[in-house]
């Protein structure tokens, strides 16, 4: 194996590896709650909480109506029972009926909206009850998705670094350095020729170029520095 095509080999290794680092890092990035899965669960909570208020309100509407319905059961029996015979009694004992009578007609319209409001509430929260148990259900299956894949790539990345190590074992110390030093100043160190001309830079080789190239050793692209590599 020529010099050149080593050095191809160990970047296309390397790129693959890089590609399989950035993909680990953007799936270990999505691992947790998402933004989608935190709004539905606060959402809810909104929702149980209103709906727990909506409960105190109805209980509380039902008590005072229950107060009242008392109040005006004691007064007509004692308006009603013939206890009492002084007109002026009488007479404030009805209009104290006639004012619980409409206190009571109020409070049982009230509970009535309230009521309405209650079950609206309760039909919001088990819709947000079912819509976050769907989001969490795609939310744990997404989750392991991404656990198996970021397993399966780091699996990948064991068996290309150990490739690595041996193929970068084998090239000289010298060709190497070159092709680190090319790697991080120009991103890949060696370019293909395709058609005489180096795709590094898209510039056409001379013949006595193409001619040096065709050895497979260590030649670098007059134009952009890569080291050139016939396929």
């Amino acid at each position: 194996m020529t010099i050149a095509r080593e050095l191809f080999e160990l970047q296309e290794i390397d790129l693959e590896i890089e590609s399989n680092e950035q993909a680990v890092r953007e799936m270990t990035a999505r691992l947790g709650e998402s933004e989608a899965l935190l709004q539905a669960r606060s959402e809810l909570a909104a929702a149980k909480e209103h709906l727990e208020e909506q409960g105190r309100r109805q209980r509380d509407l039902e008590g005072e109506i229950a107060d009242t319905g008392a109040k005006l059961a004691r007064t007509e029996d004692q308006m009603y029972s013939g206890r009492t015979t002084n007109p002026k009694e009488l007479t404030g004992l009805q209009q104290e009926a006639g004012i619980l009578k409409a206190k009571r007609s109020d409070l049982e319209d009230r509970a009535v909206e309230v009521i309405e409001q209650t079950e609206a509430a309760a039909a919001r929260t088990a819709d947000l009850t079912g819509r976050l148990a769907k989001l969490t259900a795609e939310w744990q299956a997404e989750q392991q998705q991404l656990k198996n894949e970021i397993a399966e790539r780091e699996q990948r990345l064991a068996g290309l670094t150990a490739k690595r190590a041996s193929l970068a074992a084998a090239i000289e110390p010298a060709a190497l350095g070159v092709y680190h030093d090319l790697r991080k100043r120009r991103g890949t160190a060696v370019a293909g020729v395709e058609q005489g001309i180096c795709r590094g830079c898209r510039i056409s080789l001379s013949s006595a170029q193409m001619q040096r190239v065709r050895s497979g050793g260590l030649i670098e692209c007059t134009s952009c520095g890569r080291i050139l590599f016939l396929p």
